[in-house]
């Protein structure tokens, strides 16, 4: 990030698409193409792993898996698997401007088994390249999902002992008896990273950047705690002995338990974090920048002792330090990262951001936020540093608008006084109030899609410790305005951001 630049977040879930959910279909591509037009640099996502329960992206059954959801269904059309009358007749939800998981779940795998069975897979010497160069991973996870399958979808702790275990008997026994099994899953993985590989270059082509999300850690219920249980604080039955979460604060007073498993730090740092390489060098195949969720943790952990119904008792445990980031970069070389570190931030956080060299976030809704336990001072536009990366709010957040109508009359005149404004309706004050951030310092601004919409609390991505809600907000292909666009590019023309003639 050596210039001024601007770029917009919006999930992948969330673009425009005939069969219930954003893809990498030709909606994707359009999208790029509007992007640039609208003057942006990056396009910022969310994770992309196959989720689990409460369809979280923060909560994958991998940490190298990409999500089956996101395989266009055309291009198997196109490729002759499928046919669009097996695509129509399935029912994809009422309504276009949401999705809706359960739908998706039971429609569209048995669409992908379909093409699986019509596709001649184990011939395709590009598939076999794929899976021998990948299989370091994807054995393990494709096994993990044809067991998980057989076992009824419960997570892989309650399956039967031998093959929960991984004793060898049970593992060659499984590998026999799935074997069709096992090889759909390692197809809808070479689907999925010959589609993303293929929008990934048509993005970079365009000078467009993609800017991934990787959670700190990983779900439970995932092939990587299934396959490595050494990388993890579980005893010896693989039962948690303490699972991550965060303390209570102004916004949640219970804190939120999120039930990770917590990482055996001290295995990692005597295999010189192996694990941690893999992960990062995989991410960096995937992107072009890697924004890291929940950084502070790499400073300070928040362990709360498994079996807990909330985070009010947990406590704060070393993490690994610069030291892991050091050994990254002597393994890969210098990469460019986002360091998320929101939240309640000291001085230790503080330095290893700054040893490590990696931009900070700077949050807008977080400096007139009276429920921030933060210090709100740091998210105030005049005082954010070159090396950052400025957000109106994040997916966690609310939108502008939402958040405007939710914080008090004393805040909402701190915000007026700021802008040195009283008199902007208050429809209008959104753009006043990006257009903060895309005059700081900060050498990139990046935008919720929603914001530059002007859209509520209806279209907010997420909201923390709840499910059911959550991540199924969708663009309609007409909000994709030829005047919005126009806005967008003016105002990042106007603040130093646009990179392109």
């Amino acid at each position: 990030m050596d210039k001024r630049a601007a770029g917009i977040l919006m999930p992948i879930t969330s673009l425009p698409s005939e069969y219930g959910i954003g893809c990498f279909s030709k909606s994707a591509y359009d999208f790029v193409d509007w992007l640039k037009e609208a003057g942006q640099s990056y396009w910022q996502i969310l994770p992309l792993g196959p989720t689990s329960y409460g369809d979280s992206p923060y909560q994958s059954f991998s940490t190298f898996a990409g999500n089956p959801y996101f395989i266009s269904l055309k291009a198997l059309v196109e490729e002759g698997v499928l046919t669009k009358e097996d695509c129509d007749k399935v029912s994809w939800g009422r309504r276009a401007d949401s999705v809706d998981y359960e739908k998706i779940y039971k429609g569209r795998y048995k669409l992908l088994r379909k093409a699986y069975e019509n596709s001649n897979i184990s011939e395709n010497p590009d598939y076999q390249r794929f899976v021998a160069e990948n299989n370091w991973w994807l054995s393990d996870y494709a096994l993990f999902m044809a067991v998980k399958d057989q076992f009824g979808g419960v997570e892989w702790t309650k399956w039967a002992e031998d093959i929960r275990l991984r004793w060898s008997n049970a593992m060659d026994y499984y590998r026999r008896e799935l074997y069709f099994d096992i090889e759909f899953q390692q197809y809808l993985q070479y689907q999925f990273y010959r589609q993303w590989n293929q929008l990934k270059t048509y993005a970079n082509e365009r000078g467009i950047q993609l800017i991934g999300d990787i959670p700190i850690y990983v779900s439970m219920d995932s092939a990587d705690a299934w396959a490595h249980p050494e990388l993890f604080q579980l005893d010896g039955d693989n039962v948690p002995l303490a699972v991550a979460g965060c303390p209570p604060d102004g916004f949640s007073a219970d804190g939120q338990l999120w039930g990770n498993p917590l990482y055996r730090w001290n295995y990692h740092r005597e295999t010189g974090y192996q694990w941690w390489i893999s992960r990062l060098a995989h991410c960096f195949r995937l992107y072009d920048v890697v924004r890291i969720d929940h950084f502070r943790g790499f400073d300070e952990y928040y362990s709360i002792p498994y079996g807990e119904t909330s985070a009010v008792n947990g406590h704060w445990e070393k993490g690994p330090g610069i030291d892991l980031f050091r050994k990254v970069e002597q393994a890969l070389g210098w990469k460019q990262v986002i360091a998320e570190d929101l939240g309640y931030v000291t001085d230790s956080v503080r330095r290893l951001v700054q040893e490590s060299g990696f931009p900070g976030m700077k949050v807008l809704e977080f400096a007139f936020d009276s429920r921030d336990s933060g210090c709100a001072n740091d998210y105030l536009p005049h005082n954010y540093i070159e090396n950052s990366v400025a957000y109106t709010g994040t997916h966690d957040n609310e939108t502008l608008a939402g958040w405007w109508k939710s914080i008090t009359p004393e805040e909402q005149k701190m915000v007026r006084d700021y802008l040195c404004d009283q008199y902007t309706p208050q429809s209008k004050l959104g753009k006043s109030l990006i257009s903060l951030i895309l005059r700081s310092r900060s050498a990139l601004c990046v935008i919720p899609m929603q914001d530059y919409m002007g859209l509520d609390n209806r279209s907010r991505i997420n909201k923390p410790s709840t499910v059911g809600t959550n991540w199924k907000w969708r663009l309609a292909e007409s909000d994709l305005t030829e005047g919005l666009k126009q806005e967008i590019r003016s105002m990042t023309l106007r603040y130093g951001r646009m990179n392109w003639s």
